[in-house]
Protein backbone atom coordinates (compact mmCIF):
# COMPACT_ATOMS: atom_id res chain seq x y z
CA UNK A 1 0.00 0.00 0.00
CA UNK A 2 1.30 3.29 -0.80
CA UNK A 3 0.10 6.86 -0.18
CA UNK A 4 1.90 10.05 -1.90
CA UNK A 5 0.64 13.66 -1.06
CA UNK A 6 1.70 16.34 -3.31
CA UNK A 7 0.19 19.78 -3.41
CA UNK A 8 2.12 21.74 -0.25
CA UNK A 9 3.70 24.70 -0.63
CA UNK A 10 4.40 28.72 0.27
CA UNK A 11 0.90 30.74 0.20
CA UNK A 12 -0.19 34.27 1.64
CA UNK A 13 -3.38 34.36 3.95
CA UNK A 14 -6.83 34.08 1.98
CA UNK A 15 -5.25 32.23 -0.92
CA UNK A 16 -5.82 28.82 -1.71
CA UNK A 17 -4.06 25.09 -2.35
CA UNK A 18 -5.04 21.94 -3.88
CA UNK A 19 -3.40 18.63 -1.99
CA UNK A 20 -3.47 15.34 -3.86
CA UNK A 21 -3.00 12.44 -2.33
CA UNK A 22 -2.53 9.41 -4.58
CA UNK A 23 -3.14 5.80 -3.43
CA UNK A 24 -2.03 2.16 -4.57
CA UNK A 25 -2.66 -1.39 -3.49
CA UNK A 26 -6.03 -0.71 -1.57
CA UNK A 27 -9.45 -0.92 -3.14
CA UNK A 28 -9.75 2.89 -2.73
CA UNK A 29 -13.24 3.22 -3.80
CA UNK A 30 -14.90 1.55 -0.22
CA UNK A 31 -12.08 2.63 1.91
CA UNK A 32 -12.34 5.73 4.61
CA UNK A 33 -9.63 8.23 3.64
CA UNK A 34 -8.71 11.20 6.00
CA UNK A 35 -6.71 14.18 6.00
CA UNK A 36 -5.23 15.52 9.24
CA UNK A 37 -2.49 17.47 9.58
CA UNK A 38 0.13 18.96 12.39
CA UNK A 39 1.29 21.67 13.26
CA UNK A 40 4.81 22.31 15.03
CA UNK A 41 4.50 21.33 18.64
CA UNK A 42 1.22 20.53 18.33
CA UNK A 43 -0.56 16.55 18.18
CA UNK A 44 -1.89 15.26 14.51
CA UNK A 45 -5.36 16.77 14.09
CA UNK A 46 -8.31 15.74 12.07
CA UNK A 47 -9.01 17.74 9.34
CA UNK A 48 -11.31 16.09 6.74
CA UNK A 49 -13.01 12.25 5.92
CA UNK A 50 -14.49 10.89 3.32
CA UNK A 51 -16.16 7.52 3.06
CA UNK A 52 -19.00 6.22 0.44
CA UNK A 53 -21.36 9.30 0.76
CA UNK A 54 -20.44 10.73 4.58
CA UNK A 55 -18.05 13.66 4.39
CA UNK A 56 -16.71 15.03 7.98
CA UNK A 57 -14.53 18.48 8.41
CA UNK A 58 -12.97 19.53 11.70
CA UNK A 59 -15.16 22.82 12.71
CA UNK A 60 -11.91 25.18 12.30
CA UNK A 61 -11.90 24.35 8.16
CA UNK A 62 -15.51 24.27 7.83
CA UNK A 63 -17.15 26.26 4.55
CA UNK A 64 -13.30 26.64 3.82
CA UNK A 65 -11.74 23.11 2.86
CA UNK A 66 -13.60 20.65 0.65
CA UNK A 67 -12.55 16.65 0.10
CA UNK A 68 -13.26 15.22 -2.88
CA UNK A 69 -12.39 11.82 -4.54
CA UNK A 70 -11.84 10.45 -7.88
CA UNK A 71 -12.26 6.59 -7.26
CA UNK A 72 -10.77 6.36 -11.25
CA UNK A 73 -7.46 7.65 -9.84
CA UNK A 74 -7.67 6.16 -6.82
CA UNK A 75 -6.83 9.86 -5.60
CA UNK A 76 -8.39 12.21 -2.73
CA UNK A 77 -7.89 15.48 -3.26
CA UNK A 78 -8.13 18.43 0.39
CA UNK A 79 -9.28 21.99 -1.42
CA UNK A 80 -8.17 24.30 0.90
CA UNK A 81 -9.52 28.41 0.37
CA UNK A 82 -9.04 31.34 2.60
CA UNK A 83 -6.35 29.98 4.27
CA UNK A 84 -5.12 31.50 7.68
CA UNK A 85 -1.98 31.04 9.21
CA UNK A 86 -2.97 28.40 11.40
CA UNK A 87 -3.53 26.75 8.78
CA UNK A 88 0.45 26.12 8.43
CA UNK A 89 1.18 22.25 9.34
CA UNK A 90 2.77 18.97 7.70
CA UNK A 91 -0.58 17.67 5.83
CA UNK A 92 -1.33 14.02 5.80
CA UNK A 93 -3.38 11.58 4.19
CA UNK A 94 -4.61 8.40 5.69
CA UNK A 95 -5.99 5.53 5.12
CA UNK A 96 -8.59 2.93 6.73
CA UNK A 97 -8.80 -1.19 5.65
CA UNK A 98 -12.12 -1.28 7.61
CA UNK A 99 -14.91 1.23 9.66
CA UNK A 100 -15.80 4.60 8.66
CA UNK A 101 -14.51 7.39 8.96
CA UNK A 102 -12.10 7.99 12.14
CA UNK A 103 -11.36 11.56 13.87
CA UNK A 104 -8.46 9.65 15.80
CA UNK A 105 -4.94 9.20 14.20
CA UNK A 106 -4.73 6.05 15.66
CA UNK A 107 -7.49 4.39 13.66
CA UNK A 108 -5.99 4.89 10.11
CA UNK A 109 -3.72 2.05 9.07
CA UNK A 110 -1.62 3.62 6.08
CA UNK A 111 -0.47 7.17 6.18
CA UNK A 112 0.84 9.04 3.27
CA UNK A 113 4.53 10.98 3.97
CA UNK A 114 3.15 14.68 4.54
CA UNK A 115 3.15 17.94 2.46
CA UNK A 116 4.09 20.93 3.94
CA UNK A 117 1.26 24.01 4.21
CA UNK A 118 2.70 27.12 4.72
CA UNK A 119 0.27 30.38 5.17
CA UNK A 120 2.07 33.87 5.70
CA UNK A 121 0.28 36.11 7.24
Amino acid sequence: VQLQASGGGLVQAGGSLRLSCATSGITFSTSPVGWFRQAPGKEREFVAGSWSTTIHYADSVKGRFTISRDNAKSTVYLQMHFLKSEDTAVYYCAVRLAGGISWSADSYDYWGQGTLVTVSS
